[in-house]
């Protein structure tokens, strides 16, 4: 599909609805740019949630793993 459409005067950019349909996008949706020597490529994008990981949290990780290495020996052992 190709198709024309402006660059308003913020820099944004508004996908047709067939644009949007055809990449599998909502509106709202997250979509790469990627310059390239043809010109510009939009790729639908996926975007995970992070998390930032509080002492308390390594912490429960750390007993996590304790608790596994135990169970595995004892299983090891039987």
């Amino acid at each position: 599909m190709t198709t024309t459409i402006r660059v308003s005067r913020t820099g944004a950019l508004t996908l047709p609805e067939p644009c949007l349909r055809s990449l599998g996008l909502d509106k709202g949706g997250v979509v790469t740019v990627e310059e390239t020597p043809d010109g510009v490529l939009l790729r639908p994008a996926t975007v995970l949630p992070l998390e930032m990981y509080t002492d308390e949290r390594v912490r429960e990780f750390d007993q996590a793993d304790a608790e596994l290495g135990e169970y595995l020996a004892a299983r090891d052992r039987a």
